[in-house]
């Protein structure tokens, strides 16, 4: 019988919304690589405005480690190398020239190299940055060795795209890049399934992997909780992960020699006209994917889910870890005695609305945050929505007063800031709980390297 781990701990946040499973061809002449997606990445520019790029062509590396290339995602010419306060390089800005041209790294099959040449062809075709790295969330040391490769077939996030329905007839890409994976440690290939909703042939039949099954409200699809849940991260321990689509580019790379940033994203969120799955490249702006697609009225656009995602404008880019759009109401109004009304169409985790009545409703939930910053106060509700065994609320005093000693007793290894979205949803004191826990990755990362 297959053993399936359950995480009680959690919430569902029911959304308005939802993908249509549809897929269409989203078609855009602009792209851009953000430098700002990545953690502790110290870009310099390889490239200047007015060169000619092929999908592959690198555009920068990391200061702190040279061998991480990060590419093209499409042939054409950067247009535009944004700097936003202090020269901070924010955007590489690509106008595509149609030809769709790639760097020829070569194809072959991964179980005939060695760790150290699909290494070598993951890094210089810009594929490495998919992979990352746990503890710190930052990208993988390619010189170092993980105990595990952990890859989630399933998001439990708010109007999270489906995997399945994505990575459908795929199979034989999947598979390669997962031969890939599997080269690359002494340990075990994780991929980790839902015990209910994830059907697709392609994950089940998977080989070269270990299965896990998971079940439970989110945040069971985070990787902390499939990490934690199968083999926990001890002090000096290194864990990689990527996602679904990561290992897809992954099988491209080695069947057909190229980098191809194709990817899958689904168009969600209560304000989108018609929310469905589009084809489309890494990077990718926005702006003709929202074009006469949402409704009238202030939104806020954000690259990923509604609570770890990043605030975009209506001609931004696609994060580069991101698989989804969503757009919600924004919320920059005041709503007279809001707290004496009955709250039939609020979303209340407390309880503090009779919508709790109706656990079937899904809501239009706006970004108001109903209250301004205050106190942390001993409720005791963290606890409940976050099933790591770890205790939130002293790990976020720990990261708040930077001891590191302390942070590292109450397990800051084991963490990701998306792992406190939760507690941040419904924390009454409106702290931003996933920058503080970032604030000490950071932290933590510095003093130990």
């Amino acid at each position: 019988m297959t053993k399936v781990v359950k995480i009680t701990k959690g919430l569902d946040i029911p959304l308005l919304g939802e993908a249509e499973k549809i897929m269409k061809d989203l078609s855009s002449n602009h792209y851009a690589i953000k430098p700002t997606d990545f953690n502790g990445v110290f870009p310099k520019v390889l490239i200047k405005e007015g060169d000619e790029v092929k999908a592959g062509s690198p555009l920068f590396f990391n200061k702190y480690n040279e061998k991480i290339l990060f590419t093209a995602p499409v042939s054409g010419k950067v247009i535009e190398i944004h700097r936003g306060d202090k020269r901070v390089l924010e955007e590489i800005r690509i106008e595509a020239d149609g030809m769709n041209s790639h760097i020829d790294f070569g194809s072959a099959d991964p179980q005939s190299l060695k760790r150290e040449e699909i290494v070598e062809k993951l890094i210089q075709s810009g594929i490495w940055p998919c992979i990352r790295q746990r503890p710190f969330s930052v990208i993988a040391d390619p010189y170092k060795m993980p105990k595990a490769i952990h890859v989630s077939t399933f998001d439990t996030a708010p109007l999270a795209p489906d995997y399945d329905f994505i990575i459908h007839g795929k199979g034989e890409l999947f598979q390669t890049g997962l031969n890939a994976l599997a080269k690359l440690t002494n340990g075990t290939v994780h991929l980790n399934v839902h015990s209910k909703l994830t059907t697709s042939k392609v994950f089940l039949n998977s080989r070269n992997v270990q299965i896990n099954h998971f079940a439970g409200p989110h945040p069971s699809g985070n990787v902390s909780v499939h990490i934690a849940k199968t083999d926990p991260i001890n002090k000096g321990d290194i864990v990689w992960y990527l996602n679904p689509q990561d290992v897809l580019a992954i099988g491209r790379l080695f069947q057909e020699g190229v980098y191809d940033a194709s990817m899958v994203i689904a168009l969600t969120g209560s304000e989108v006209l018609k929310p469905v799955y589009y084809k489309t490249l890494r990077g990718v702006s926005v702006k003709n994917l929202l074009l006469e697609n949402l409704s009238e009225g202030p939104v806020r656009i954000i690259s990923g889910n509604v609570l770890s995602g990043d605030k975009i404008l209506p001609d931004g880019y696609l994060g580069f870890y991101h698989n989804q759009i969503t757009v919600i109401p924004e919320g920059n109004f005041y709503e007279f005695i809001g707290w004496a009304t009955p709250g039939f169409g609020k979303f209340s985790f407390s309880r503090a609305f009779f919508s709790w009545l109706n656990k079937s409703k899904k809501y239009r939930l706006d970004t108001n945050l109903h209250g301004g910053h205050r106190a942390f106060v001993m409720t005791g509700k963290y606890e409940q929505v976050f099933p790591l065994d770890i205790l939130p609320l002293q790990l976020l005093k720990a990261c708040m007063i930077n001891d590191i000693d302390l942070m590292e007793g109450l397990g800051i290894y084991e963490v990701d800031e998306e792992d406190f979205a939760l507690c941040e949803f419904i924390d009454t004191s409106k702290t931003e709980m996933q920058s503080i826990i970032r604030k000490g990755l950071d932290l933590m990362r510095k003093e130990t390297s």
